[in-house]
């Protein structure tokens, strides 16, 4: 097996169209997890992704054998792209199927790369089912994505620049989505150097080789998760299953917030935007990393030369406004609670000064009756999964009735944005627009500075981690004279928002 593949991928002609990318040390990353970081830059590629190299190599073979060859995939995004730069390289033509649903954006990537796209179907299986039609009736050859051995040979080119680039390798991290780049790297690297340890990583609601593995053979998964939709794969290839259950030694899962957090480890790092796949082996990387660390008494672990593929950067620009919301969880600097808090004034103070002191990152209320209110609230957490402990420990204590929703997706993708509604009565409410300075203690000093007389009705924050952050609160007065003396004495710039006609329309009772 290993002999069919090595002489291709050591004579691969890919550097036609590809390039030998960079290897990447991430200080920061590095000194925080004890170990060297190492990243291979596969964003660098002309189409921003490692698929040009596997496309390259399967469309190099098909014009060697006949130049005048139509090709034909499917695919949304990395590989249309990398299909299109070969075939213009290689004087072929290509058509590409992709979905109606494709953005954009991509299609005209695609189209400026001179691939003739066809837009069919919904979702891939329906646009992957035309193309192999398309092929078929047109006599021309389909391009699989992933399931083909020309294009894993030409994946483990990957793999022949990195053990070049750097020979002293303890483990390398290598995303998993239809198995095609796991399976080139790992035949390579088990051929050249089969001491390294070779890691697959998936996400954990796109675990097509995990599934596989448990069952011996590739299974179809029900459904997939479309967050990292480069790798949102039902099914693993078969002769990627096979090469991957024979070379790889290990497979790793991760969730969206632990990706969306290895992007900003890369941004922190290296100043890139990697897509939510192009950063999935780097947070399997980080997750490897943590639960082999050395319990509390046991002596520290040799530092180890790890690294992990950036197989991409073609992202959505809306992507990051997700990524921003949720790389904190997935660090575990903050956590999410739903908490029901006794209706009376002065209660949102006590529950700020029951948590310590901890920065509130989020807070979402409304008033729900004259007894109780549920409360969600973020909460800033310096030393991760202890300090939660600690918070816990303090809202038992104290007697609250409270939920860790920190691992709720359905609480952190929706309800988050949906808390709060209308009042169950008609009240006397004044409601503000607040910029408030981001430091310590601002919240606290605005609860204090209002005192125990002013029954806040309603109150939405969310700390982003610019120099202010905007806030929305509500008071129940009969005017705003009544507590404009307290605005004055806080400092902060606020304005009087009560006749906002969304406010009207989706806050206030009738």
């Amino acid at each position: 097996m290993i002999q069919q593949y090595l002489p291709e991928i050591l004579l691969s002609p890919i550097y036609q169209a590809a390039v030998e990318t960079p290897l990447n040390t991430m200080p920061k990353l590095s000194q925080r997890l004890g170990h060297n970081v190492l990243l291979k830059r596969e964003d660098k590629q002309p189409v921003y992704s490692f698929k040009l190299r596997g496309a390259f190599h399967k469309l190099h073979k098909v014009q060697q054998q006949n130049p005048d060859s139509e090709v034909v995939c499917a695919s949304a995004g990395n590989h249309a792209q990398g299909v299109a730069l070969s075939a213009s390289k290689l004087g072929l033509k290509a058509t590409i199927v992709m979905p109606i649903t494709t953005p954009e954006i991509k299609v005209a990537a695609v189209k400026s790369l001179g691939g003739n796209v066809v837009l069919h179907g919904t979702a891939f299986d329906e646009a992957n089912r035309y193309a192999i039609n398309l092929a078929n009736s047109q006599g021309a050859i389909y391009i699989p994505p992933f399931d083909d051995a020309d294009v894993i040979a030409g994946q483990g080119t990957v793999a022949k620049e990195l053990l070049s680039q750097h020979n002293k390798l303890d483990t390398v991290f290598i995303p998993v989505g239809g198995g095609g780049l796991l399976a080139g790297m790992a035949v390579y690297i088990k051929a050249i150097q089969p001491h390294v340890r070779v890691i697959g990583v998936e996400p954990e609601d796109a675990a097509s080789l995990q599934a596989a593995l448990a069952a011996g053979q590739p299974v179809t998964l029900e459904r997939v998760g479309l967050f990292a939709d480069g790798v949102a794969v039902k099914r693993i290839g078969n002769e990627n299953f096979n090469l991957a259950r024979r070379f790889c030694d290990q497979v790793i899962t991760v969730t969206s917030d632990e990706i969306c957090a290895a992007i900003k480890d890369i941004f922190d790092d290296l100043r890139a935007v990697a897509e939510p796949a192009g950063a999935l082996a780097l947070a399997g990387l980080k997750k490897y990393s943590q639960q082999h660390r050395p319990q509390p008494g046991q002596p520290a672990l040799a530092k180890k030369q790890y690294a992990a593929v950036l197989s991409g950067a073609n992202l959505n620009f809306d992507t990051l406004r997700y990524v921003s919301e949720r790389c904190e969880l997935g660090e575990k600097k903050e956590a999410v609670f739903a908490v029901t808090i006794p209706e009376q004034k002065g209660s949102f103070k006590r529950f700020c000064q029951t948590i310590g002191g901890r920065a509130i990152t989020e807070f979402n209320y409304r008033y729900a009756s004259d007894q109780q209110a549920h409360i969600f609230v973020g909460i800033k957490l310096r030393y991760g999964q202890t300090e939660l402990e600690t918070v816990k420990q303090l809202l038992t204590e104290a007697g609250y009735v409270y939920q860790d929703l920190s691992d709720d997706e359905l609480a952190k993708q929706h309800v988050r944005y949906m808390v709060g509604g209308l009042p169950p009565r008609k009240l006397q409410e004044q409601v503000y627009q607040f910029n408030f300075p981001e430091y310590p203690g601002a919240l606290m000093n605005f609860l204090t500075t209002l005192g125990e007389d002013s029954n806040i009705t309603l109150f939405h924050y969310r700390n982003h981690g610019a120099a202010t952050g905007d806030v929305l609160a509500g008071f129940e007065v009969t005017s705003d004279d009544d507590i404009k003396q307290y605005l004055q004495a806080l400092g902060y710039q606020y304005q009087l928002v009560s006749n906002n006609k969304s406010y009207q329309t989706f806050l206030t009772a009738v």
